[in-house]
Parts: structure tokens; sequence; C-alpha cells
């Protein structure tokens, strides 16, 4: 069984080292890349001021973030999300990475060094040398539908970002169809057979003798006669 966490987070800017902290996580489970339905999605008090050019990207005002827990408050939950198993998928995975790691060092907790994980935006520009490869720029290469991400949001960019993830693996369709997928797996013993009834066709004592004649002037090389 193949596990991956696909996530997003939103902070107060661009740097953990230089004082800017998460605001928002968002997280879809996939199993053998297909949604479970599970989910993880908090909203972090940064305790500190989200500057207007952060407030302008997601819209997360401090005002509003006051009153939601503290990372440290939130972190074994999300820990427990991800898990053990956990394959972590981002799109530029290194910023979103950064900023929870930080966060898990600097409140006592272990960090997601040891998890694989992957870098859509990586995956992108392999695919699509030198084109635009934002998640807007991906959803509409892939015609899905983002009209509702007029903010960056975590938990609804994590569900866009797992479908745009599916389809840079190839689209959704080998994996859709399970019962496809279980027959090919099967061996061919196990699967059941359908017999058919063995058909009998008449003809008659001229016929068979015309065709036997054909058969010795025109085929001289064939296995039944050997």
């Amino acid at each position: 069984m193949l596990r991956e966490i696909v996530f997003d987070t939103e902070t107060t800017g661009l740097s953990a080292e230089q004082g800017d902290r998460l605001v928002e996580i968002g997280a879809i489970e996939l199993i053998n890349h297909l949604p479970t339905g599970r989910t993880y999605h908090q909203y972090i008090n940064p305790l500190r001021e989200v500057p207007e050019d952060a407030f302008k990207v997601h819209g997360l005002s401090t005002e509003f973030l006051q009153n939601y827990p503290k990372f440290s408050d939130i972190a074994k939950d999300f820990l427990s999300f991800v898990g053990d198993d956990g394959i972590l998928v981002a799109h530029n995975a290194g910023f979103d990475m950064g900023f929870i790691n930080y966060e898990l060092k600097h409140n006592g907790f272990e960090t997601l060094e040891k998890h694989e994980v992957i870098d859509t935006l990586q995956i992108a520009r392999q695919k699509f040398t030198g084109a635009h490869n934002s998640l807007d720029a991906l959803c509409r290469r892939f015609k899905i539908d983002n009209s509702k991400r007029t903010l960056h949001g975590a938990l609804l960019d994590a569900e866009l970002l797992s479908e745009v993830y599916l389809e840079l693996l190839g689209g959704a369709e080998p994996s859709m169809n399970f019962e496809v997928n279980h027959l090919q797996n099967e061996p061919m013993n196990s699967v059941q057979k359908q017999k058919r009834e063995q058909r009998h066709f008449l003809i008659s004592a001229e016929e068979e003798n015309i065709h036997t004649e054909f058969l010795k002037q025109n085929i001289t090389d064939a296995v039944w006669l050997k």
C-alpha cells in the first residue's frame, strides 16, 4: 500500500529563520494515488503580526488567527495524520518542509527529515521545461477547476495539488479501475474461466469429399497433413 500526504502551508512570510511563522496547514491523504477522504486542516496563531503583503496572499489577519492554537498545540495531531509511513507531496516542497521542520524542531518535536518528500514543482519543470509551472498554471494545463482559488488557502491548494499530482503521474485513469487492475494481477489459475459448449457442424458426404480434394490440390505443406 502506497500512502501519500499531499499538503500545503500558508505563512507570515518567506523565511522561518528570520521570524516568519506558519498560519495554516492543509493536507490530503492518498492511498495508491487515490484520495481516501481523510484530510487535515488547521489555522495556527503565529504569535506575531501578519504583514500586509502576506495578508494579501492568503487573507488571514492577525485578528482572525489570534483565537486559534499555537503550533506547539497542534503538532501532535499533524504528526499523527502524517504518520510514520506517509510520503510527503508538496509544490515547491523545500519551502513548506523548511517551515514545518523549523516549527517542529523549535517546539521540541522530531522533524520530518526521515520522510520521503516529492516536489511536484520539480516534476513539472522536468516535464514542461520553460513553461509556467505554478499551481494555477498547472491547473489550467490539466483543465482542473481552480475558480474557487481567489486567495491562497492551504486545504484548497492541497486538494488542487492532489489532482495536479495525479496528472503529472500520467492521469488518474490507470488507478481508477480496481476490477481491471485486480484481474491483471491475479494468477491465471485463480481466475475462473468460462467454458463454452463444443459446437458441431453437419456437412454432406459430397461436401466433405470436395473439401478433401481441395486441400490435397491447393495446400501441400499444412501441419494437419503431416
